[in-house]
């Protein structure tokens, strides 16, 4: 069942969202040559508890830290530890808080130092690629015309989508009805109506599309060795724009 919220649970949701927007502005802005993930993993838990909200990542089914670090290959579910960041890596973020019984899910992919000129295209791809699906979160469309206008973006630019994982619902719950593609046809899955909130994040490969994860049961990494990107955003439906709940300057 899709979880509509009204005036009220928006109210917290936008201030879960705005505490995740910036737990990931925080994360993104650590990420340089000489810092290990562990580090950024520990001051974004900190900053996130300091404002009165919990890390919705950590004992999320076992999962062991606040904040998923993907770097290079890794796709998704990369756990912080001593790793220690390197020039010309990129850096995936994704990151969740709740807050009075409300999640904010976000990610974003940034460079580490100077990076390749490849590297910052698939970046790039990337994030446009959320916003290719946004212009079609409006009242009356269906959720694939979000999953077939990101596909077609990112195929259009040489690059795959991840298909072993997706976007989804978010609210009291990180993960609700309905599941969000980033593939297939359009004109499938539920109607979009005011009050939905999606969390939308395309996740691209510079290679194939094939994941393989590894032994720690979390740890996804691109099938080929190739490159990844992340980006998302939790969005509400309106009666018309939709509104980006997790936005901060400059992402």
């Amino acid at each position: 069942m899709i979880a509509i919220k009204n005036e009220r649970e928006l109210a917290f949701m936008r201030q879960a969202c705005k505490i995740t927007a910036a737990a990931r502005a925080l994360a993104g802005e650590m990420v340089r040559p000489g810092v290990s993930t562990e580090q950024i993993d520990k001051a974004v838990h900190d900053f996130i508890v300091r404002q009165g909200a919990k890390p919705s990542f950590l004992h999320y089914n076992g999962y062991p830290a606040s904040v998923c670090i993907s770097v290079n290959d890794t796709i998704i579910h990369g756990i912080p530890g001593g790793y220690v960041l390197q020039e010309g890596d990129i850096v995936s973020v994704d990151v969740g808080a709740f807050y009075k019984g409300f999640h904010g899910d976000c990610a974003a992919t940034f460079p580490c130092g100077a990076i390749s000129a490849e590297a910052e295209k698939l970046i790039n791809v990337t994030k446009q690629s959320f916003f290719e699906g946004l212009r079609f979160v409006r009242r009356g469309h269906r959720v694939s015309d979000i999953s077939h206008a990101i596909q077609t973006y990112v195929e259009s630019n040489g690059y795959s989508v991840v298909r072993s994982f997706v976007g989804h619902g978010v609210g009291a719950q990180l993960h609700e009805e309905p599941e969000v593609p980033n593939f297939g046809a359009p004109g499938r899955g539920p109607r979009l109506i005011p009050g939905m909130t999606l969390a939308i994040e395309p996740m691209v490969n510079e290679g194939t599309y094939d994941v393989r994860i590894l032994k720690d049961g979390w740890t996804t990494v691109t099938a080929d060795g190739k490159l990844s990107a992340h980006y998302e955003n939790t969005v509400l439906i309106t009666d018309g724009e939709p509104e980006i709940l997790t936005v901060t300057e400059g992402l």
